[in-house]
């Protein structure tokens, strides 16, 4: 596995083995959200600057721009500005004691909602033969850092692109419609289409 060469359609696919209904995919990407929030609280409260958080932000676009389609690319790049424009609203800790405060909630915060993405599993449990991808994706630290890196992008992927996955509930039935009946009669209707 590399971190800066990654068969994106390959790490999708194995993404739906584990992630194939919709509720767990919602789930994580607020989970995702969520974490990145409490990073970026994390940096502010240990005093890093908004130019830290673009810069991490502009790195991380420029990683995964390598190997993920441009959709998903520009989703993601959405996504970020979302997250960097909600830091900025929020406010930032003014004394020392704030910050410790703060600084706590966040810590906290991460392995909660990491307890989030582990508990949505045994709700969602819908799960594909994944022993081809296991022979290639060990699990272990270099698998963690690849997933973390690419999991937004794996979620905006299915959120946003990938309808057919969708619940049917949740697809636009285009071709289940039927066709628009005319009121017209036979004769006005050859005199339309022609």
């Amino acid at each position: 596995m590399n971190l800066f060469k990654v068969n994106f359609q390959e790490l999708y696919e194995r993404h739906v083995c584990r992630h194939s209904q919709y509720g767990i995919n919602v789930i994580h990407i607020v989970a995702v959200l969520g974490i990145y929030l409490a990073l970026a609280g994390i940096i502010r409260c240990l005093g890093g600057s908004e130019w830290l958080l673009l810069g991490i932000i502009l790195t991380h676009l420029v990683i995964i721009a390598l190997n993920v389609p441009v959709r998903v690319l520009l989703g993601n790049a959405l996504f970020m500005a979302l997250l960097f424009t909600i830091v900025l609203i929020l406010p930032k800790p003014e004394t020392w004691l704030q910050s410790l405060l703060w600084l706590a909630v966040y810590v906290v915060a991460i392995p909660l909602l990491y307890r989030l993405q582990a508990w949505s599993h045994k709700v969602y449990n819908v799960e594909r033969d994944m022993t081809e991808f296991n022979k290639k994706y060990k699990k272990g630290f270099v698998l963690f850092v690849l997933l973390s890196i690419y999991e937004l992008p794996i979620l905006l992927n299915y959120l946003v692109f990938d309808k057919n996955n969708w619940p049917a509930w949740l697809r636009r039935a285009r071709s289940e419609t039927p066709p628009a009946q005319s009121s017209a009669t036979p004769a006005v209707e050859e005199v339309l289409t022609k």
